[in-house]
This record gives C-alpha cells, sequence and structure tokens, in this order.
C-alpha cells in the first residue's frame, strides 16, 4: 500500500450561507481544534486567518493521512461545537436548520476549496492574501495584518503569536 503525501494546500471552509457566524467564541473552537491536529502531528499549519463566515488556511495534511479524514475532523468537531454552545447559550438553532437525510444541522457549506501550493512563490501569494484579507474594505477588521489576532500575520512579521502550533512555511 502506497503512504498517502501531500504537498501544502490552500483550504477555505465557508459558514453556511456565508452568515457571519464567527465569533470569538467560535474563533477559539477553530483554534482548539487545529491546535489539536498539530499535536496529534495530522498537520502542519503554516498559515491562518479567521473571518466571521470563513476561514483559510495555508497546511500540509500529513504523510499516511487522508484529505478528507483531517478536513473533515476539522469541520465535524468544530461544528458540534457550534451546536453545543448555541445549545446552552439557549439561541435559537433556526438559521442553521437544514433538512438532510444525515443531519438536522449544518454550519459549514459543503465544497470547500482546496488548492495545492506547487510552487514557493504560490505559496506565498496565498499567505499574503490569507493575512491582508482583513483590511479589505468590505471587513476592515484592522489596520494592519499582524494587529488582527484571529491570523498568523504576527508570526510572521514579528515572530510572535499566540497560536504555538504555527510552523514556518520554510521549515
Amino acid at each position: 500500500m502506497m503512504i498517502k503525501s501531500y504537498h501544502v494546500e490552500f483550504f477555505t471552509a465557508t459558514i453556511l450561507d456565508w452568515k457571519h457566524l464567527l465569533d470569538e467564541e467560535f474563533k477559539s473552537i477553530i483554534i482548539n481544534a487545529l491546535r489539536w491536529l498539530v499535536q496529534e502531528k495530522r498537520c502542519k499549519i503554516y498559515g491562518f486567518v479567521i473571518m466571521p463566515n470563513h476561514i483559510h488556511l495555508l497546511w500540509k495534511i500529513a504523510d499516511g493521512f487522508e484529505r478528507a479524514n483531517v478536513q473533515g475532523t476539522l469541520l465535524s468537531f468544530t461544528a458540534h461545537e457550534f451546536k453545543k454552545s448555541l445549545k446552552t447559550d439557549g439561541q435559537m438553532h433556526r438559521n442553521h436548520l437544514v433538512n438532510l437525510s444525515d443531519r438536522s444541522f449544518q454550519f459549514w457549506q459543503r465544497g470547500y476549496v482546496v488548492k495545492e501550493c506547487w510552487s514557493e512563490w504560490f505559496l506565498e501569494e496565498k499567505l499574503e492574501y490569507i493575512h491582508y484579507n482583513p483590511l479589505q474594505s468590505h471587513w476592515n477588521l484592522s489596520d494592519l495584518p499582524e494587529n488582527y489576532y484571529w491570523s498568523s500575520a504576527s508570526f510572521y512579521e514579528n515572530g510572535k503569536s499566540p497560536f504555538e502550533f504555527i510552523t514556518h512555511y520554510k521549515e
């Protein structure tokens, strides 16, 4: 049997219907899931940003793991945690009800984007895109990439980050 091996990938997942679900609590849930995936050696995270309704990652699935399983773990775990959080808050789930044979709630849109980074140039382009996403005029979430907390930009700009699971893409 051949062991699966992947390139670094640019991964995007979006909240169903582009709803602005990802508040501070839900962003923390995503961070904890990323941390766990790295601790379990299922992937390396080279860059990320968590926006109000989507996430972008630059990551490499670890050899021997299936891409679908690692992605599925991230999205399934976070969705279950989102649902638990909404239940304990007493918030209504109506915004996330779906009528599908395999589920009654859905948070993540199906059909996420995966682009393999075949060159360092492409990887750097995606990393810059990730880091400048919060500065886009329709978001206006930060004045500088490194000042947006939910991102790897500060790690690359000044070597400091609250997210210890990030690996520099040149390592």
